[in-house]
């Protein structure tokens, strides 16, 4: 015979038989049906009020209706929210409610955003792929090439209708503006082929500071990207600020303010001539402009080459004799022994070390960049994954 199963009105019922026969004191009785005495003082006194009917189970909506929000207010949150040019969020649409209907409170600001949600006037944001924290901190510069930064100033259409991505590298110590260049667009070719011509020109420095964004970073391992991979293995630090904080590259875009004082807004001229007019703001601001941090000096009175000369060929990674050195196959896995260790894709092809931190922990490296630590004991059928938790 099959066990029957109770429902909570049959566990209610037998409560109320045990309790009308007087059998146990109340505690005892509570305790043998496994309730609070809060709970059996509620059943009780339901059943005394209504009898059987009253043990059913009751709604938990509140009895006064008071905080549903009239039609008309939806109305109008929903007319405001399609009204004018921009779209106002619940902060705003809050405060024109108030306006709008002085004798009544207005919703709050989840249930505003509840009913554009419902109403389908919320589209949700993409969420983005945060850059890892670059593990160290910003350094100064003091003499020439120990610091450049560089920076896209904000794209722009050209009069030709062409967009324009406008790439400026700075001398952090002298403040000479090595390039402003017109560039098609952010990519790694472009880019690379832009510093190839500043190394051959004027030697390499020993640091390039940027921000978080393309080609100089990416959402990969340590942030690294093409561009700063390609930096490290000409022995040169990238250093990247905190996201948020131009301010750490204050020199620089105090320089793409003085720059974008002097283009029409907006730029109305073709290609060639919008190049020409930065190699005439690169002559005036680097040999006619006084700057005052310099003693009202020019920055090309201050500023002299590099003694780091571009190689001929691009130099690979190399690690002291106690790191163990691994090539990553195009699947972006270090592949030690029987053991696979995956580091990304934007380091395939590359040369990574392997050093021992102690017993059985490793740290993986590329150059000076630290790029995560592995335990063998959490590895599982061969394969790793490294704790990034040490870039920090």
């Amino acid at each position: 015979m099959p066990w029957r199963e109770l429902n909570p009105m049959d566990l209610k019922v037998m409560f109320i038989a045990d309790y009308l026969l007087g059998r146990f004191n109340f505690s005892e009785l509570c305790a043998a049906h496994s309730i609070s005495r809060k709970t059996g003082y509620k059943w009780v006194a339901r059943y005394n009020a209504d009898g059987v009917r009253g043990l059913d189970e009751k709604s938990r909506s509140r009895h006064c209706q008071a905080h549903l929000i009239p039609f008309e207010i939806k109305a109008a949150i929903i007319e405001l929210r399609s009204k004018g040019p921009t779209t106002p969020g619940p902060k705003k649409i809050q405060a024109s409610l108030a306006e709008r209907f002085p004798g009544q409170e207005p919703p709050s600001k989840t249930s505003i955003y509840n009913i554009l949600k419902q109403a389908g006037l919320v589209t949700p944001r993409r969420l983005r792929q945060r850059v890892a924290i670059y593990p160290s901190p910003l350094k100064k510069a003091d003499v020439p090439n120990q610091l450049w930064s560089a920076d896209y100033k904000g794209q722009y259409l050209t009069g030709g209708g062409v967009w324009c991505y406008p790439l400026t590298v700075m001398d952090h110590a002298s403040r000479f503006l090595l390039a402003c260049e017109s560039m098609p667009s952010t990519n790694f070719k472009d880019a690379k082929t832009a510093f190839e011509r500043l190394f051959r020109t004027y030697g390499m420095p020993e640091r390039i500071r940027t921000d978080n964004g393309v080609p100089f970073a990416s959402a990969g391992r340590a942030g690294l990207s093409l561009l700063s991979i390609w930096w490290l293995r000409l022995g040169i630090i990238p250093e990247r600020i905190q996201p948020g904080r131009p301010e750490q590259n204050g020199r620089h875009e105090r320089m793409h303010r003085t720059l974008k004082s002097t283009l029409a807004s907006p730029p109305e001229i073709e290609w060639g001539a919008q190049q020409k007019h930065f190699d005439l703001f690169m002559q005036h601001y680097n040999h006619e402009r006084l700057h005052e941090a310099l003693g009202q000096k020019t920055p090309a009175s201050c500023y002299c080459s590099s003694q780091r000369t571009y190689p001929a060929r691009l130099p690979v990674m190399r690690y002291p004799s106690h790191i163990e050195a691994y090539v990553v196959d195009s699947c972006g896995v270090v592949n030690r022994g029987r053991l696979r260790i995956y580091v990304g894709n934007v380091l395939k092809r590359e040369t990574v070390g392997l050093e021992r931190i102690s017993e059985g922990v490793w740290e993986v490296i590329f150059g000076p960049i630290k790029l995560g630590r592995f335990d063998l004991k959490d590895a599982k059928d061969g394969y790793i994954r490294l704790n990034t938790a040490v870039q920090a």
